[in-house]
């Protein structure tokens, strides 16, 4: 397990991957709409990002790891520069954008990353490339993209919910 990614793979059940996906999928945070529409451009702290940057943050980040996963699953050894989240949050308007739309085009990406993943045999699940400096299978590529939904939704419960009170 790649280090730096293990605390997003280990918040994952033991289950199938395809499962795991689903599970923590579209559905995951569309459970909580009515309080990210409640929270709007709400934040715990001077500079952090509002749940419509961190929603477009998992978006970002899930087509990066897809892609990462398709490359690495065609053998393909380029090693894979990492991305600087706070660069492409600086680079990205959500302002106009509803929270509606934004889980509608994550829960779009997040299909179009089962159907990728669906795809992959044991073969190709375990094919490895570098990407940020670390060495990753395509399965902890895909366990990772489950644990960082999980991940931001803990943030989002624990320091923004805070804020409906």
């Amino acid at each position: 397990m790649p280090k730096y990614f293990d605390r997003y793979i280990n918040r994952v059940e033991d289950i199938d991957l395809i499962e795991a996906l689903e599970k923590y999928g579209s559905s995951f945070l569309e459970a909580e709409k009515e309080n990210f529409e409640a929270l709007g451009d709400k934040i715990y702290a001077p500079g952090k990002w509002t749940i419509k940057d961190l929603l477009q943050h998992m978006i970002d980040a899930e087509r990066i790891f897809a892609y990462r996963a398709l490359r690495f699953s065609r053998n393909d050894k380029t090693e894979l520069p990492g991305f600087d989240e706070d660069r492409y949050a600086a680079n990205v308007s959500t302002k106009s954008r509803t929270i509606t739309d934004l889980l509608e085009e994550f829960k779009t990406v997040r299909t179009a990353t089962i159907q990728l993943f669906r795809t992959f045999d044991a073969t190709f699940m375990h094919r490895e490339g570098i990407a940020s400096g670390n060495k990753m299978s395509v399965l902890a590529i895909g366990f990772t993209m489950c644990g960082h939904t999980i991940h931001h939704l803990g943030v989002i419960k624990e320091r923004y919910y805070p804020l409906l009170k």
